[in-house]
C-alpha cells in the first residue's frame, strides 16, 4: 500500500477581520497517496483554492490535522515553513505573472529558485525546459513566448528544486484547448517518469476527467469522489473526452459520496432538490440499503 503524501483530517481554515469571520474549510478530510495524479473540483467559494494554499504553505490552517509527507503544517515553525516551500512543494498559478519574471529568459526564470536556495544546476534547468517542449525557446525572453509557452515555463520553474508535491491552481484556465491538452500531457509524463505527486484544482471537467481520481469539494468539505472505472480505458494512449457537466465525469468514473470518520456525508444538492429535502430528512435501513426520503409532511403529493 502506498504512503500518504497528503493527509488532512478535520481541517479547518477561518479567515478573520476586525468584524467578520469566514469559515473557508469546515472540517475537511482528504488523503492523497504518493505518486498520485488527481484533481479537485468545486464551485467558486467551495474552499478548493484555500485547501491548495494551505497545502502550499501560503495559508496557515486554523485547526484539525494536515500532514504533507513528514511535515505537520499545523505545528510547523516559520523557519521550517520556508524550508518546506523550497524543498517539498512546487506551485503553479493560473496567473503567469505570479510565476515569472518578465525581464529574464525562460532559462534564467527556471534558475531563479535555484539561486535563492544556493544550488544552481543549469543542466537540470535545461532538462526541465526540454521536458516541457521548450528546448529551442529557452533563451527567449518572456515577451517572445506565447501564453501557453509561458505556462510551460511556469511548470518547469515549479520543478526546479525537485519538489515531491506539485500543486496546480487552474493551470489551463488561460490557454486554448490544444495547449490545455499539451499541458495535461506534460503532467502525466512527469507523474509517470519521475513519480511526483500532482494535485490539480480546476473548473475544467474535461481536464478533471483525464485523471484517475477526482475529489469534489462543497462548502468547505469533501463531498464526492469520482474514481476511474478503468485506468486503461483508452489503450492507444489517448484520453476519452468528457462533456462539460458534472454528470459527464460518471461516463468514465464511478461516483462515491464521501463518508467521514463520524459518519457524516454530503448528499448531492440535485438529489435533495428533486426530493424537496431542505433541512430535515427521514432515513431508514432495510437490511441492505440506507433510504433517505423527505419527512412525511414534506413529501410531494402525487396528482393521482
Amino acid at each position: 500500500m502506498t504512503t500518504a503524501m497528503i493527509d488532512c483530517e478535520g481541517l479547518v481554515k477561518i479567515y478573520k477581520t476586525d468584524d467578520l469571520e469566514v469559515v473557508a474549510l469546515q472540517g475537511l478530510n482528504l488523503k492523497v497517496h504518493e505518486g498520485e495524479l488527481m484533481a479537485i473540483i468545486g464551485n467558486s467559494g467551495s474552499g478548493k483554492s484555500t485547501l491548495l494554499n494551505t497545502l502550499g504553505g501560503l495559508d496557515r490552517p486554523s485547526a484539525g490535522q494536515v500532514h504533507v509527507g513528514p511535515w505537520d503544517l499545523l505545528k510547523i515553525t516559520e523557519e521550517d515553513l520556508v524550508k518546506y516551500k523550497r524543498e517539498t512543494v512546487g506551485f503553479i498559478w493560473q496567473n503567469n505573472a505570479r510565476n515569472l519574471l518578465p525581464y529574464l529568459s525562460a532559462l534564467e526564470n527556471v534558475e531563479m529558485p535555484m539561486m535563492l536556495s544556493g544550488k544552481v544546476d543549469r543542466p537540470y534547468a535545461k532538462q526541465l525546459l526540454e521536458w516541457v517542449g521548450l528546448k529551442e525557446r529557452m533563451h527567449n525572453k518572456l515577451h517572445q513566448l506565447s501564453g501557453g509557452e509561458q505556462q510551460r515555463v511556469a511548470i518547469a520553474i515549479s520543478l526546479s528544486n525537485r519538489p515531491k508535491l506539485l500543486l496546480a491552481d487552474e493551470p489551463t484556465g488561460s490557454v486554448d484547448t490544444a495547449t490545455s491538452d499539451l499541458i495535461m500531457g506534460i503532467f502525466r509524463r512527469l507523474n509517470r517518469e519521475i513519480g511526483i505527486t500532482i494535485v490539480i484544482v480546476t473548473h475544467d471537467l474535461t481536464l478533471a476527467g483525464k485523471v484517475d481520481r477526482v475529489v469534489a469539494i462543497r462548502d468547505g468539505l469533501t463531498s464526492t469522489e469520482f474514481i476511474k472505472r478503468n485506468p486503461n480505458i483508452n489503450p492507444d494512449g489517448g484520453e476519452a473526452e468528457l462533456p462539460a457537466a458534472a454528470s459527464g465525469l460518471q461516463s468514465v468514473h464511478e461516483a462515491y459520496v464521501v463518508v467521514d470518520r463520524v459518519g457524516r456525508l454530503q448528499v448531492p444538492k440535485e438529489y435533495l432538490t428533486a426530493l424537496n429535502i431542505k433541512d430535515k430528512a427521514t432515513m431508514e435501513f432495510d437490511g441492505e440499503r440506507i433510504i433517505i426520503t423527505p419527512p412525511k409532511s414534506l413529501e410531494v403529493k402525487s396528482d393521482e
